[in-house]
């Protein structure tokens, strides 16, 4: 028979909960006693006390925070130049403006296509009907200069 690979979901926390385990925790100076007290384990004791060392009751109350954050967003200057870009030629697709940003860069990847789409659709600028439009001019362009016949 093989161990248990389930987990038990504990519930985070609560600020109360902190405050009594670290005020018996000061009352008693006994560890497993705060922790009987305030329903919480060991491991917890032990995650919160650098904190409470540092700033006592008051960093108590916050927990860190679980909000998305965004280290990868695309430098401003980059999506004006995007923008500007697609003002500037309104034909060019999301691969040419990144192609175009890439040549002014010594030809070294500024920014990927679906990136260049990203922006122009947060803009209001994209429209997928407009991107299958442009798809479907630029094949049919492709299979006229295919089917015609060569000039003698």
């Amino acid at each position: 028979m093989g161990m248990n690979t389930t987990h038990t979901y504990f519930r985070p926390t609560t600020a109360q909960q902190r405050r009594i385990l670290f005020e018996a925790w000061e009352a008693t100076g006994n560890v497993a006693e705060a922790c009987r007290k305030a329903r919480v384990s060991r491991d917890t004791f032990y995650y919160w006390k650098p904190r409470f060392d540092e700033g006592g009751y008051g960093a108590l109350e916050q927990t860190k925070s679980h909000a998305p954050k965004s280290p990868n967003k695309t430098v401003e200057d980059i999506e004006k130049q995007v923008i500007d870009l697609h003002h500037a030629h309104p034909g060019w697709g999301k691969r040419r403006i990144a192609d175009e940003l890439s040549k002014n860069n010594n030809w070294l990847a500024v920014i990927s296509p679906n990136t260049v789409r990203r922006i122009l659709k947060d803009a209001g600028l994209w429209s997928k009907s407009e991107a299958e439009n442009k798809k479907r001019v630029l094949i049919n362009q492709q299979s006229e200069a295919q089917t015609k016949p060569a000039k003698r």
